[in-house]
């Protein structure tokens, strides 16, 4: 009786022993040399002897050499860097592809079985994760759930959960009355909404405390983060090209840099925050820094926007898995708290 065998598994078996010898740690250190440079860091950041790595090289190279006709790294000398041959830039692509592919898949078998559960949050959101892990993390540990937290930066919160890198996110984003589209796919528990202050370094005699309608913002100097929340905001009112419309003193990457130079006096303007931090910042007194103030916003633009803080995740996974599942035991412990706890302001 003979056995028909498919090309693909008569491939299968036709696999020369180079290739069936490559491991994925050899994979992997080619990989980490390609982003050091050199055996010498690679050994370093793998926690490993510098002939460890230049052995597992070696061993790549014979073999590529046997397979392909060309090895994958060449040695420039002394304290240059390793140079990658044609063929050594697409195995690193090659190996970067599958690696991927692999954690990803392991990830989601983890996370489907309920081993494993990740959850982004922002530096002024992670109280709510923290109450929530309070009120399950008993029950995680017995359940032996690998329990992750990412600090997620608020530019990056959508693409985080459309790309699925975490299960839950708490964050802050632009809320208009006409409900963002992207929402469509997520339940979300509301902790707080309102409108974002106006803090400034400015004297009341150059900015009065009356409320700044959001259409006079283009007449006052602004200090700007390059994307997040604010950006978001000013984009809503003011287009993709808000810089050019708007008189910026001041771009930052960070908040607290931003909140640095108005309380020391080296920029002289304002910046747009959420209402706790600017109602925070101008109660503060420190008699070796300029004084703030929080200025209301009047939104006389269209369309109206408000800042909205909240947990987000896709009802398609709460749906997927049973109540009993951490992602679900883990939301129901965000709705409890929001139903015990005092909203952010």
């Amino acid at each position: 009786m003979s056995l028909a065998m498919s090309p693909s598994l008569d491939s299968l078996l036709e696999c020369p022993p180079g290739l069936l010898d490559m491991t994925f740690d050899q994979l992997r250190t080619l990989l980490v040399v390609h982003e050091t440079g050199s055996a010498l860091r690679a050994a370093r950041v793998l926690g490993r002897e510098q002939s460890s790595v230049q052995k597992q090289l070696d061993t790549l190279n014979r073999n590529s050499q046997v397979l392909c006709g060309e090895v994958l790294t060449v040695r420039q000398g002394r304290g240059k860097d390793y140079l990658f041959t044609p063929t050594g830039e697409t195995t690193v692509e090659l190996a970067r592809t599958t690696f991927e592919k692999w954690l990803e898949s392991i990830h989601w078998s983890r996370r489907r079985l309920g081993r494993m559960l990740t959850v982004g949050t922002t530096e002024f959101t992670l109280p709510i994760v923290s109450r929530a892990w309070d009120r399950v993390s008993e029950e995680f540990r017995q359940r032996e759930v690998e329990f992750k937290v990412a600090h997620v930066r608020t530019k990056d919160l959508w693409s985080r959960l459309e790309t699925r890198q975490v299960d839950l996110i708490c964050g802050s984003i632009v809320s208009t009355p006409e409900g963002d589209l992207r929402l469509k796919e997520y339940e979300v528990i509301e902790y707080a909404r309102g409108q974002a202050l106006l803090l400034t370094n400015l004297p009341e005699g150059e900015l009065p405390d009356t409320p700044v309608q959001t259409s006079s913002l283009r007449r006052i100097p602004l200090v700007v983060p390059p994307a997040g929340l604010v950006a978001d905001l000013l984009a809503t009112w003011y287009g993709t090209n808000f810089r050019e419309r708007l008189s910026v003193v001041a771009d930052i990457d960070d908040l607290h840099y931003g909140l640095s130079l108005l309380r020391s006096g080296f920029v002289r303007g304002c910046m747009i925050v959420t209402g706790s931090i600017g109602r925070g910042m101008a109660a503060q007194e420190d008699p070796d820094a300029v004084p703030l103030r929080a200025i209301r916003l009047h939104d006389d633009l269209e369309p109206k926007a408000e800042l909205m803080t909240g947990a987000f995740v896709r009802r398609a996974d709460l749906e997927r898995y049973d109540a009993g599942h951490p992602l679900n035991r883990l939301w129901d412990a965000v709705k409890e708290d929001v139903r015990t706890y005092t909203p952010l302001a």
